[in-house]
Order: C-alpha cells, then structure tokens, then sequence
C-alpha cells in the first residue's frame, strides 16, 4: 500500500468510527430511558422519606387473633413498582417509593406491625395472596365483583382515569365517545381504559364515525413519548401517572373519566377473602384520614384530586364493562 493510499485508508477509517459515534449518540438520545421530554431523575431517598403513624387501638382491637401472617410481627405487603406517583425505585435502586408504600406504612404502623414490602410482578399477586404468601396487596387494585369472590377490600383512593395529549397539539377537550373517534391513543392491554375505549370504538363505528387506532404499549414512559412526538394523539391511562407526568408541560388532560365508566370505582387494599384482616385495615386507613397523615401522603404525591373521605369495607365493585 502507497503513503497516499495509506493516508487515505486511515482517513477513512476515522469517518467510520466518527459517524458510528455520532450515530450511538443520536441512538442513545432517542431512546425513551435518554430522551428530555419523557426521562425523569430518580427521586433521592432524603426527599422522600418514610412516613409513620402511631399505633391506632381501636385497628390492633380488630386485628383477628388467628390470623396467620406471612411472617409474625410483620405485615407483609405485594406490591408491583411501575410508576410514580404509585410506586418506583427510588435513586438507590432497591427502595420502593411511591403512595402506594406510603399507605402500605401507615397501615402497618397503626396495626403495631413492621413493614415487609415485596415487589411482585403484577399477574403474580392474586395467587401470592390467596396462597398465604402475602398477607395485604397494595398496588392501584381496583374493587370489581368478580374479584369480590376471592378477596376482600379496604378503599383508600377513587379510580380516576386520564386523556392526554400533547401540550401543543390540536386537541382540546374530550368529554364524550365521539371524540375519540378516528384517533390514535395509547394504552395498556387488558385494563379498564382498554375496555372502556373498546366499548367506545364499538359505539361510534355503529354510528358510522371512524374507528379508533389503538396502540399498546407495556411502558407509559415509550406510550407517552409517541403522544409528544406526534405518533399518537393521546394516550388513555390511570389519572395518577398521567398527572405526574403532566408537571413537565410536554402533555396535559384533556379528559378525565371514572375508572369503571359510566360506574365509580374504588382502589382498594386487597386481602384474602373471609380472613378478617379487612376490617381492621378499614379502620387504620379511617383513622390516618382523620388524623390527617393521608392526606399528607396524598398531597406529596399530588394526588388530592383521588381522595376519598372514609375508607370502605367491601365498596360496591365494577362490573363486567
């Protein structure tokens, strides 16, 4: 080889890994974990530090005494991580934070119990319960009548359900069926937003209006960024991760809905049907709401708008939509 042709082999060579550089970087700001419009710092634990009650008597009183806890002296809580506001790792990579741990604490506090949270992946937990493996789910489980047959419930939060889009787009309001018809709108398969859309979609093709084009996505945070780059026109979810995300201005609501639509629905502590601990998690979700620490769990993590005035044992349930 030549010194000019060796020049050139060389020049070359360093095009080459250059605009691989270039492209690794272009690759790695589109990637939604990377991206500034959907990619959130982790929350440090010294910002969000445990929240505690005291021991509520009258709760402990209503504790069953055969009940057979997963571990003794512990109050051993399922829950599955996903997003905030509900529940996440927080910066150190092993702590769940979130409202759903500050209830899980708050209840384990007022029955004199210590707190064993275990971050289950979400199909796993009916089974975990009824097996004895947990004694409590808290996980943004919403009250129906078909899970009412295996468990009981202690309602904590309205299920709220929220339409977004993108804060510049075309979008303003959506109050009603038709005026989802002939969108794009993401959403996760098999929940209550993905059957109410359905029924939607349903009613308006009967009318003769344009269908709905659905898009599923199993990570909001991949769901949320096609509604900011256009790829989607809103995207239908619970209100709570919607309204968290919503602080960066990239999206906002456009429609807010119940969980069960046209029904109510409740979020509720979930336990083993018939076992007795309902009523005494009933009671310490009652009395953090009195003494006012639920709201303070619900206020930092912005949701207020979700609050109930008194828990329920057993709510009325959603039925098949």
């Amino acid at each position: 080889m030549t010194a000019s042709r060796r020049r050139s082999f060389n020049i070359a060579i360093i095009v080459l890994v250059l605009a691989a550089g270039v492209a690794a970087i272009l690759y790695s700001r589109q990637q939604p974990g990377n991206d500034d419009a959907t990619a959130a710092p982790k929350p440090d634990l010294a910002d969000v530090p445990p929240l505690h009650a005291g021991k509520d008597p009258a709760a402990i009183a209503l504790l069953p005494r055969d009940f057979a806890f997963a571990t003794p002296g512990t109050l051993t809580v399922a829950n599955h991580p996903a997003a905030l506001p509900l529940g996440d790792y927080a910066a150190d990579g092993k702590t769940v934070i979130g409202i759903e741990p500050d209830i899980a604490q708050l209840v384990a506090d007022a029955l004199g119990l210590r707190l064993n949270l275990v971050a289950v992946a979400w199909a796993d937990w009916p089974l975990g319960l009824e097996s004895g493996k947990y004694d409590a789910v808290i996980s943004n489980v919403t009250v129906t009548e078909e899970r009412k047959k295996k468990f009981d419930f202690s309602s904590y939060r309205h299920d709220l359900l929220g339409i977004y889009t993108r804060s510049d787009g075309p979008i303003k309001e959506i109050k009603q069926p038709s005026d989802v018809a002939g969108l794009k709108v993401v959403l996760s398969a098999s929940t209550n937003q993905d059957q109410i859309l359905r029924s939607w979609d349903a009613q308006n093709v009967a009318a003769g209006l344009k269908p709905v084009e659905f898009q599923y996505f199993d990570d909001a945070v991949v769901g949320r960024l096609a509604v900011i780059t256009g790829r989607a026109d809103i995207t239908f979810e619970p209100n709570a991760t919607g309204a968290y995300a919503a602080r960066d201005g990239k999206v906002r609501r456009v429609g807010l809905f119940p969980g069960g639509w046209p029904q109510a629905a409740a979020i509720s502590v979930t336990t083993r049907k018939g076992s007795g601990l309902a009523a005494a998690i009933t009671q310490a979700i009652n009395t953090q709401i009195n003494n006012g620490n639920y709201t303070k769990a619900l206020k930092r993590w912005e949701l207020t708008e979700e609050a109930v005035t008194h828990s329920e044992t057993n709510p009325p349930g959603l039925k098949e939509l």
